[in-house]
């Protein structure tokens, strides 16, 4: 890896195309495409995480923000991808840098093996001095099976990359701690913790998919990667550097303690619930203060979803506190069958011979207890607009 800093941003739709006209916003663009050059020409790999493709296209389909089916979400995407991908790839040109996309889906975030090969087309990306863009594929997305927001999935890329840097532009100047139009509302310009905040964050532009909240989930994720976080409007006049150079105002959300190896990063780093387990409580209490250990099929009490074996699992104990992520070995028809039956081999359950470990201690991280818990990221309901 070079000594290059890796810089993650993410912008919302609600900058990228006028909320009345539906036309895209070049002179914000084109404020934005300068500023990265400057970072670029500072030392730093830029990735950008780019909505307003579905909000390009509403026209087209002759749609309203918030009153559109899935089907015309995802015409929507397939007319705004490329209007949105040109007017970058142009406004790049005159910068002297090129660009490059990347449209993903909830899967390819969620499989290991896709992940990676993500993770290698941006190194290969940053090698030739090219900045990707990278956009959920709401073409082809479905409401159970996308992400619902750039902010986390954003967050989610600067882990992957080990970004030392995640800003985030939007409508607003930062965090405060309450409604910003409510009298006496107070600017937050440093924030460590950012679960006080959660009740208060759930309202979300007309034309973007996540609030203040998915902006603090992401926060948190990022912060557990060893990323630096930034939240600050989206303003003409340098709109990232005018926040990393601390001229202009910002919320920061500094990175917690020492960074997750990639492998526990990517394990408690999750997108999508496939499923989850509840173990008996002492189990729970010995995942939380001793050394990580197996779970095996005498642990569980319980479980959720249709998952399937190599999907990660939600891990609780009887009090409902969620302590741990991991791998599972087996499907959850599997799981049910090996927990009815705790003190039989796996052969004569399943008919075939593997021990009745059900996540192995390898394949599992414990949640940081700075780290949000998965209910806690929950409080507002994913919408599919991005």
């Amino acid at each position: 890896m070079s000594d290059r800093k890796r810089t993650v941003i993410k912008i919302g739709s609600s900058l990228l195309a006028n909320e009345q006209t539906l036309q895209l916003r070049y002179a914000f663009l084109s404020a934005l495409m300068q500023d990265i050059r400057v970072l670029r020409d500072q030392g730093r790999d830029v990735v950008l995480m780019s909505s307003g493709a579905v909000a390009l296209g509403l026209n087209a389909v002759e749609c309203e923000p918030g009153a559109c089916s899935l089907l015309d979400k995802q015409a929507a995407a397939a007319i705004g991808q490329p209007l949105l991908i040109n007017a970058y790839k142009n406004i790049a040109a005159e910068h002297n840098f090129d660009i490059a996309q990347i449209l993903i889906t909830l899967d390819d975030m969620e499989g290991r093996r896709r992940f990676i090969n993500i993770k290698n087309t941006i190194e290969r990306l940053f090698e030739n001095g090219i900045m990707p863009i990278v956009n959920e594929n709401d073409t082809i997305t479905t409401e159970e099976l996308r992400v619902g927001d750039n902010d986390r999935l954003a967050s989610a890329i600067a882990h992957m990359i080990k970004a030392d840097e995640f800003i985030m532009l939007t409508s607003v100047d930062g965090l405060y701690d309450r409604d910003p139009a409510e009298p006496g509302a107070q600017f937050v310009s440093e924030l460590h913790d950012v679960s006080q905040y959660l009740e208060g964050a759930a309202s979300k532009s007309a034309l973007g998919s996540g609030g203040m909240l998915t902006k603090l989930i992401a926060a948190n994720m990022a912060q557990h990667s060893g990323c630096t976080t930034y939240l600050a409007k989206g303003v003409l006049e340098r709109p990232v550097t005018g926040v990393l150079d601390g001229s202009r105002r910002h919320t920061r959300c500094p990175a917690i303690g020492t960074p997750e190896s990639a492998w526990h990063g990517w394990l408690t780093n999750r997108l999508h619930m496939a499923g989850s387990i509840v173990v008996k409580q002492a189990v729970a209490d010995e995942i939380i203060d001793g050394p990580t250990r197996h779970i095996d099929q005498r642990d569980i009490l319980s479980l959720t979803g249709t998952f399937q074996k190599g999907d990660v699992l939600h891990v609780y104990g009887e009090d409902g506190v969620e302590v741990a992520r991991g791998l599972c070995s087996f499907s959850a028809e599997e799981v049910k069958r090996l927990i009815a039956h705790p003190h039989d081999e796996v052969m004569e359950i399943l008919g075939y011979t593997a021990r009745p470990i059900i996540i192995r201690k390898d394949n599992m991280a414990k949640l940081a207890q700075t780290r949000l818990s998965w209910d806690e990221t929950l409080l507002e309901p994913q919408v599919a607009a991005q």
